[in-house]
């Protein structure tokens, strides 16, 4: 009897441990669980179904951001490499045929040629002159000799007049009639050496005599400065033409420039030597490198003049093009957004929502990089982000939304 009040003392104490201290394990092990605990997961589950029912239904695209060239665009057009107008630099008139605009030419080729008139005549004269002042150096510098061997003999026969004078076997007078003779000498050597001198300076003279007529006589045919093609037709025959009259305008095609005008908040990423590429209105696709930056901003405008350098051995390319012209940069990773995902915060920043942890809507301002056909280049988002693009004007910051998610390509 006593056994059986002892066994059943034991199995209340275990009992009573069981439901003070084990009571969670006991309500699991018996299938059920704690009420309190019941209540507060349900009220829970409640909350999480009214927001859940109460969330905007919202369109969202999950971005991952890309590589791309951070390029420099610009709005340019083409312009020829050369381009000079030759004109006339005597005057006389044209016995030359004409050469037609477009007409290819090279270096040297025959543009205009003029009637030489007298000028040969002129060139003769001058020779002549040369030929008859250069026949006189020969007797100028006979002259000159003689004059230094009359000061030789008058120096021998002071120096005997004077040793003679000084022993007394002299007279005073033939002395002085030494050094008289002496001086006479000396002043013919000084008038040959200057008749020497006159006589190579007017063969000097006579050599820019026959130089000028020579170059008028070279005058008489223009021809073309650089291999390219005529922009305008030669002169015509019979025509007079002065000084400063146009013959031609060549231009010269290959290579040609790209030519277009970079804001200062872009003038450092453009490098001298970069690859650069330009889309003409014809839709010609064209490449080339950056050849010439400038250093001096334009007064007006701001901006720094840039000169792409474009093979165009066919001449397809004319001067004057309009060019959408693409400059290679440093690369960077963007998002290519729809532009309509944009919006503005209360701030007036400019950003997208987005979809952040537990559906809530978050507010991230963006940073525009390029905008194409294809949508807008954007940076300052994560390396993956849920962007809202249809509905964000509806939510704010914190709203809970109700996300579907279409593909990127879409």
């Amino acid at each position: 009897m006593r056994l059986i009040s002892f066994v059943n003392a034991i199995l209340v104490v275990a009992a009573l441990f069981l439901l003070v201290f084990e009571r969670d394990a006991l309500f699991a092990f018996a299938g059920r669980g704690d009420p309190e605990t019941d209540a507060t997961a349900e009220a829970e589950s409640a909350v999480d179904t009214r927001l859940a029912q109460d969330a905007i239904g919202v369109v969202a695209l999950r971005s991952v951001a890309r590589e791309i060239d951070s390029a420099v665009l610009l709005r340019g057009q083409t312009r020829a490499n050369r381009q000079v107008e030759v004109l006339a630099e005597t005057t006389s008139t044209v016995i030359s045929e004409p050469m037609r605009k477009g007409a290819f030419v090279e270096a040297g080729d025959l543009l205009c040629e003029l009637d030489p008139g007298t000028r040969p005549a002129s060139l003769a004269e001058a020779t002549a002159a040369k030929l008859e002042a250069e026949s006189r150096i020969p007797e100028a510098e006979a002259r000159l000799e003689e004059a230094h061997a009359l000061v030789a003999e008058a120096q021998i026969n002071l120096t005997a007049a004077q040793k003679l004078s000084e022993t007394g076997f002299g007279s005073e007078t033939r002395r002085i009639s030494s050094e008289a003779a002496m001086r006479s000498a000396e002043a013919g050597v000084k008038t040959a050496e200057a008749g020497l001198e006159a006589t190579r300076a007017g063969i000097e003279a006579a050599i820019a005599e026959v130089e000028a007529a020579q170059r008028e006589i070279d005058r008489q045919t223009i021809e073309a400065p650089f291999k390219g093609l005529l922009e305008s037709d030669t002169a015509e025959l019979g025509s007079l033409m002065q000084p400063g009259s146009l013959c031609a305008t060549v231009i010269q095609l290959d290579p040609i420039k790209l030519v277009g005008f970079v804001p200062e908040t872009d003038v450092n990423k453009i490098i001298v030597g970069t690859e650069a590429s330009a889309r003409l209105v014809t839709g010609l696709e064209v490449a080339g490198r950056v050849t010439f930056l400038s250093r001096s901003a334009d007064e007006n405008t701001r901006t720094f003049e840039v000169e792409i350098t474009v093979p165009n051995p066919d001449l397809t390319i004319r001067d004057g093009q309009t060019a959408d012209i693409r400059i290679s940069a440093a690369g960077a990773k963007a998002h290519l957004l729809p532009q309509s995902s944009l919006t503005l915060n209360n701030d007036g920043q400019v950003g997208v929502r987005t979809v952040g942890a537990g559906n809530m809507v978050e507010f991230m301002p963006i940073r525009l990089l390029r905008d194409t056909a294809e949508g807008v280049w954007v940076d300052g988002l994560p390396e993956t982000a849920d962007i809202i693009v249809v509905g964000q004007e509806f939510v704010t910051q914190g709203v809970m939304v109700k996300p579907t998610y279409r593909e990127a390509a879409q």
